[in-house]
């Protein structure tokens, strides 16, 4: 009936039919070449089922038509129908299964088949160290034997390396979903690295020159002043400027070059691991670990980018210009110097907090005093100019110092709403003259202004002992974790009034901050993530300045400052605007309100007053709801008629158009082609991929 060419034309006209009709079915872009190709194989496989069927209909014989050309050009026709809708049906499912995204191009392939070997590379890795530590599927805890999980968990992360290592410091701020021993546990992180050579230090920090290193800076030292996970510091000296001696003393911090693509492998492993533990564990649904997963690495890739960290070292500068302590500085930056990969900031000179032993340090002390010189100018009309006066204002007391870093760090909680979230005694330096220096600002706070007043509230109600504001107070603030449980509000209040009880009968630390953590998870109740990181810095700097002060009280200092904040954050201006804001709403309510009684007095009157349901009435909703009644219909119309085929098929019947087929059952599998179709049409959009994250 046909040749050979007539055949392969007709199959490459197939090919490109399937994967056009299969692409009109998806309403998504697919990969064209493998949708050719598809149908390409499909037309091959079925073009000799395709004669034997026809043979067996007795519609050709030894390749010719058996009956009248009309009749078999039809029967040709139903066949290739079939054959197409085979074709589609495999190029549908080999995008459901195997989805191309735009087309398949070799250089994405190959990435992609790299970035899965790495992928998989990891996992091993990931996995041999968890169970070299006991934390797999059949470690100790599955025979039964004792096992410290939290310290095994701890030693895994550090081994894991970076990405797992802040993993486990972001955990060990959410003591509102972990149990105390974990995030005491996970608070211990700190994992060892070696340096980068200087070959290599150099080779990043002239990567993001504008030219070779000399012509920025005078010298630098070679040796790392301090290495981390992420990055390593080290001491440098700018060019001198016109007319200057030598140049500022500055620290150069250079990202590791490999830091990204270790991050990226491994928060990919993390995003996939949280969304495949939301499929299996209600506990991880209940938690949203998937959301949580995706704004860690969010975070993550925000701390590799230091133009962030210059922008966080800029606003809290800004914040401090604000506050009545002047002893607390932040490091001037050189912007111009700065980049996604290296900050240039100055050199500090003092002792870190880490390096306390519960008493100032010797050698700032032994001089007596600090001489302070301020500069006056005057103006009397004949004479105009300027005068120095210094004076020797003896060095500050350990106590002292604290109290200004307390008084400080609070105020720009409480008050300003920014804050500096990474207090840990590396962070904090005592400076010869008695005054801090706060450093590495890639971790900020903000805490927006109707939470900073129910947080002034909070320690108001604590310092008065007051049970019943308190616990009103987290009511307001935290969220019921419960899925819209009853809260024992009784019980709460109760615990709630032993802690303040303790806590004014007894010793005073910052663990009252957990403590009322613990409560709230003790009745499925959390508090927005932004409070508990306030709570962390809060028990974080105590522990800091108790290497200065070793019985320092610092609640108690912050409580009795709480009338001092108030005082501070009243702002009669903004008060008077905020006044008339809400004015000016209700005014507007009021104005509206005459014509919405008449309008509903009218209704009533007139017997035309309605209720309606909101439900459905936003157009996307009712266009929803439109698609899934037709794709129902569609369906159930599709399967009608493959039953009716079926039924046609098996009773026959009929004029005969061949000598063993009859009208009904050329019907019937013409019925059963339609009815094929419709369901795939109806498939369309439960197959159908999201388009540029639709």
């Amino acid at each position: 009936m046909f040749g050979t060419v007539p055949i392969i034309v007709i199959g490459v006209v197939f090919a490109l039919s399937a994967a056009w009709i299969a692409q009109h079915v998806f309403g998504t872009p697919i990969g064209w070449i493998r949708a050719i190709l598809s149908g390409g194989v499909v037309y091959a496989i079925t073009v000799p089922l395709a004669r034997v069927a026809l043979e067996a209909s007795d519609v050709t014989a030894g390749g010719q038509f058996d009956v009248s050309s009309a009749i078999g050009i039809l029967f040709v026709a139903v066949a290739l129908g079939w054959q197409l809708a085979i074709a589609v049906t495999v190029i549908m499912l080999s995008e459901l299964f195997w989805p191309s995204d735009r087309g398949w191009h070799p250089i994405r392939a190959a990435k992609g088949i790299i970035r899965r070997r790495k992928r998989m590379l990891r996992y091993a890795q990931t996995l041999r160290i968890a169970s070299k530590h006991g934390l797999s599927l059949y470690g100790s805890h599955r025979r039964g034997e004792e096992q410290d999980v939290p310290t095994a968990l701890v030693a895994a992360m550090n081994e894991a390396g970076v990405t797992f290592m802040k993993v486990g410091q972001v955990l060990s701020t959410r003591d509102d979903i972990l149990p105390r021993e974990f995030t005491e546990a996970f608070a211990t992180l700190q994992m060892q690295t070696s340096p980068m050579s200087w070959p290599t230090a150099k080779a990043a920090i002239e990567a993001e020159l504008p030219g070779a290193l000399e012509e920025s800076f005078e010298w630098v030292d070679e040796r790392p002043l301090a290495t981390a996970s992420l990055a390593q510091v080290h001491a440098a000296r700018l060019q001198p400027e016109a007319g200057a001696e030598q140049g500022a003393s500055v620290v150069i911090k250079i990202q590791r070059p490999d830091a990204r693509a270790s991050v990226k492998i491994d928060s990919d492993i993390i995003v996939r691991l949280a969304a495949d533990a939301e499929l299996r564990a209600s506990w991880a649904r209940a938690y949203g670990l998937s959301a949580l997963a995706t704004e860690f690495t969010r975070s993550l890739a925000e701390e590799l980018d230091y133009r962030i960290e210059l922008a966080n070292t800029e606003l809290l500068r800004a914040t401090l210009a604000q506050s009545d302590v002047k002893t607390i500085h932040v490091p001037a930056v050189y912007a111009s110097l700065c980049g996604e990969r290296m900050m240039v900031q100055e050199r500090v000179e003092g002792v870190p907090f880490a390096r306390m032993n519960g008493t100032l340090p010797d050698d700032m002390v032994a001089g007596g005093g600090v001489a302070h010189t301020e500069t006056y100018a005057f103006d009397a009309h004949v004479v105009a100019g300027t005068f120095a006066a210094t004076a020797v204002k003896p060095f500050p007391t350990a106590r002292e110092i604290a109290d200004s870093l307390v008084d400080t760090v609070f105020e720009q909680i409480a008050v300003r709403g920014v804050f500096h979230a990474d207090l840990h005694p590396g962070n904090i330096i005592l400076r010869p003259d008695g005054e801090i220096t706060l450093i590495d600002f890639g971790s900020v706070g903000v805490v927006e202004r109707s939470m900073r007043r129910m947080l002034i509230a909070m320690m108001s109600a604590m310092a008065a002992e007051d049970d019943i504001a308190l616990t009103d107070l987290l009511l307001m603030i935290a969220a019921d974790a419960s899925a819209g449980g009853d809260i024992d509000r009784a019980a709460l209040q109760h615990e709630i009034g032993v802690i303040l009880t303790r806590m004014h009968n007894g010793s005073t630390d910052a663990s009252i901050f957990r403590d009322v953590i613990d409560v709230l998870r003790r009745h499925q109740m959390s508090l927005p993530p932004g409070l508990v990181l306030v709570f962390r810095t809060i028990a974080s700097l105590e522990g800091t300045l108790r290497l200065l002060v070793p019985d320092y009280d610092m609640v108690d200092r912050a409580m009795s400052r709480t009338p001092h904040f108030l005082r501070v954050g009243f702002d009669p201006a903004e008060m008077l605007a905020e006044a008339q804001v809400k004015m000016q709403v209700v005014g507007e309510q009021l104005r509206r309100l005459p014509r919405r009684i008449e309008t509903f007095a009218s209704q009533l009157e007139n017997g035309t007053f309605g209720m309606s349901l909101r439900m459905f009435r936003d157009p996307f909703e009712r266009g929803w709801i439109a698609s899934l009644v037709g794709q129902l219909t569609t369906t159930l119309v599709g399967v009608a008629l493959i039953v009716t085929a079926v039924v046609l098929l098996i009773s026959g019947g009929g004029p005969l158009l061949t000598q063993d087929v009859g009208l009904f059952a050329f019907i019937g599998a013409l019925l059963g082609l339609a009815g094929m179709l419709l369901v795939l049409r109806a498939l369309r959009t439960s197959l159908r991929r999201p388009v540029d994250g639709a």
